[in-house]
């Protein structure tokens, strides 16, 4: 498949992570399906079915797609994506994290960067729903890197559960992007985050009263300063950049034994290039791809107004025509 080459008119890092917002697809319809979790708690699932029905239906393939930080299936890139494997005959499946579906879970926990057990019970029940489907996961920024840690930890019992997996836009050392995202414009991105972040929080402090401390949630100014006071104690971590350590995938990726697709720009405003993982520090089975443009799931590619068609059809390419039988 042709490498991608970002369009002249669109020069920049930031240009071309914000710009897919401005040309989102209508959202499409989704059948939904509430998943309850052995804890007690709650995801829910949004299929994306193709057109007509098809005789072979039963092994037909399923991709699953793990969305970014307070990303859902209205998302510009699991929107394209979902309309890509169904045109295809494919089934699709964007699994929310806790909290993302637009109705705040039950328990104090929600989701984060390395939240692999999740992943797991995830797959694990895909794989006994549907276990004559060929199965393959698209992991996005955040979903990317919990993606990455669980592949990383399962080695080649991944297979059990996956044919292969990709990951675009990951932020594979949680320490750099963090600190790359509290600098200059990039702080635009945390504010759009803790906007949403900091209400979701609100209300599962007047859900569980004494939770976590609510001026510092409510004071903080970066994603380090949320995380220290909210991610990091609700999920088992000492702190932020003990969070950020141990959720980080990089240090998992020479375990990966499943065929695996990163797909990562060097001018990603969310990740400095210079923290990309090298090929020593990568599995023989990862095939890494880290294009000079793009932005953060940006990925734009022909004349104005853009299309947005480029980064799914590498993925589904990949899928189809780059993976041996595993």
């Amino acid at each position: 498949m042709t490498p991608y080459r970002a369009p002249d008119w669109l020069p920049g890092g930031h240009a071309q992570t914000i710009y897919p917002l401005l040309i989102k697809p209508a959202p499409r319809f989704y059948r939904r399906q509430r998943w309850e979790t052995p804890d007690g708690d709650f995801i829910d699932v949004d299929w994306a079915d193709p057109p007509t029905a098809s005789v072979s239906a039963d092994s037909m393939p399923l991709l699953v797609l793990f969305h970014g930080l307070e990303g859902s299936s209205r998302s510009h890139y699991a929107i394209t994506l979902m309309s890509a494997c169904t045109a295809i005959g494919w089934t699709g499946a964007v699994v929310h994290f806790r909290g993302c579906s637009g109705e705040i879970n039950r328990l104090p926990r929600a989701y984060h960067s390395g939240d692999s057990t999740e992943i797991d019970w995830i797959l694990r029940r895909l794989q006994q729903l549907f276990p004559a489907r060929p199965r393959y996961a698209v992991g996005v920024s955040l979903g990317g890197n919990a993606l990455l840690k669980w592949l990383g930890e399962r080695q080649g019992n991944a297979a059990d559960c996956l044919r292969a997996a990709a990951a675009i836009s990951a932020p594979f050392d949680l320490g750099a992007s963090g600190h790359q995202l509290a600098c200059g414009f990039n702080r635009i991105y945390t504010h759009h985050f803790l906007q949403t972040l900091k209400r979701k929080a609100a209300e599962k402090l007047r859900r569980h009263p004494g939770l976590f401390d609510a001026q510092r949630m409510r004071a903080a100014s970066c994603l380090h300063e949320f995380d220290d006071v909210v991610t990091a104690p609700l999920h088992g971590f000492a702190s932020a950049d003990d969070y950020w350590r141990r959720a980080s995938s990089k240090p998992w990726m020479t375990a990966i034994r499943l065929p695996t697709l990163l797909l990562n720009a060097r001018n990603d405003p969310f990740l400095p290039a210079q923290a990309l993982p090298a090929a020593s520090q990568t599995a023989a089975s990862v095939q890494a791809e880290f294009p000079q443009q793009g932005g953060h799931v940006g990925f734009v590619s022909g004349r104005l107004p853009g299309r947005l068609d480029w980064l799914p059809q590498r993925i589904l390419h990949f899928f189809r025509n780059e993976v041996r039988d595993v």
